[in-house]
């Protein structure tokens, strides 16, 4: 096992460190761990456990993130690791999240930054992408990957919490194309029941700011409508509202359907009729770009000119059926600019997730 000493903490009194890398900012005594389980402090040098390892890789569907205004139609390699620095109650991950690295890495696959390069190009991926459990906690492993990746012009995106200190972000910023960032909540108590710790939700709106105001990315946001907790009209138009001002009313808002799991197996699926109150309300205040997830075959998951209100990008779940915009990113039939990175947009792509073996 490569143990490889952190990039972002500092060293304290009595051997402890303090982790910079997330909001969690942990105090770490000697040969203790943090919050995610991935970071140990050895003798007063912190150090990642999670370098050069993986629990998984698969050629995704961009759509699949979701990232909806990116590069459609395109295949990204997606890896993720072991440990969160969120343990929220009904996540579909948990096996991964939930757990923690072994020390010395016997449940994790090799797979260093490299050779994450040469299966993204081997496989046809356009991009890659670190999503599963939270990037963030892999800085060293998705930096170092990242900067491999933008000398053989792949795209990168991170499908994330957004709990990253501004230094995370302002590392990884030079070499991150996307952000698709998980807004759960619009107060301390529903963000709480949903990630599983106290969160100062306003940073993760600011980290999310600077991520596109100082280092130029893709954002794109995702609420999952939770029956009890989120799906008031209350916090649904508070989180629009914030995207509004925060982000901007052209940014992409998926509202999607939460599934029971987990410890929060005996909620109901979100009612159709809530997901579709929850786009309404984000039209209502302002924004111009709501999708519906998690309901294939709705015309929620649509691109829609809101010019002359034609349909731009047709969808079925992961895949791209149909598309009417011209190179420039403009709608087809009026010529109005659609906000996005659009590259060469694939049509009629399957939509089908592989797993890879490395």
């Amino acid at each position: 096992m490569v143990l490889k000493e952190s990039l972002l903490y500092e060293r304290l009194p009595g051997r402890k460190v303090r982790c910079n890398v997330c909001l969690v900012r942990c105090l770490i005594s000697p040969e203790g761990r943090g919050f995610c389980s991935t970071r140990r402090n050895r003798d007063g040098t912190l150090y990642t456990l999670i370098y050069g390892k993986t629990s998984g890789v698969c050629i995704d569907p961009i759509e699949k993130k979701p990232l909806f205004h990116f590069n459609p139609g395109t295949q990204i390699l997606s890896m993720g690791t072991r440990g969160c620095n969120f343990k929220c109650p009904g996540c579909q991950n948990w096996e991964i999240s939930h757990d923690k690295p072994d020390l010395d890495g016997e449940n994790l696959e090799d797979c260093p930054p490299a050779e994450s390069v040469r299966l993204a190009l081997r496989h046809g991926a356009q991009g890659i992408c670190w999503t599963y459990n939270d990037p963030s906690i892999w800085l060293e492993q998705t930096l170092e990957t990242a900067v491999l990746a933008k000398e053989k012009e792949l795209y990168t995106a991170y499908v994330t919490n957004g709990y990253a200190t501004p230094e995370q972000v302002d590392t990884i910023g030079p070499y991150l194309d996307a952000y698709r960032v998980d807004l759960k909540g619009a107060d301390r108590a529903s963000y709480q029941k949903i990630a599983g710790l106290k969160v100062d939700w306003l940073a993760i709106l600011d980290g999310t700011r600077r991520a596109k105001e100082k280092w130029g990315m893709h954002v794109e946001c995702v609420t999952n409508v939770t029956p009890t907790i989120n799906d008031s009209d209350e916090v649904l138009r508070q989180i629009a509202r914030w995207i509004v001002e925060y982000l901007g009313r052209d940014t992409a808002w998926h509202v999607t359907r939460f599934y029971p799991y987990l410890k929060y197996d005996h909620l109901p699926p979100t009612p159709v009729s809530t997901i579709e109150r929850a786009a309404e309300i984000g039209r209502g205040e302002g924004l111009q770009f709501v999708y519906v997830g998690n309901l294939p075959g709705h015309h929620g998951e649509d691109t829609v000119c809101p010019g002359c209100g034609k349909t731009l990008l047709r969808r079925h779940g992961f895949a791209v059926t149909e598309a009417h915009l011209t190179p420039a990113g403009h709608c087809a039939f009026c010529d109005r600019a659609i906000p996005g990175r659009w590259g060469t947009i694939v049509g009629r792509t399957s939509g089908v997730r592989r797993p890879l073996r490395v």
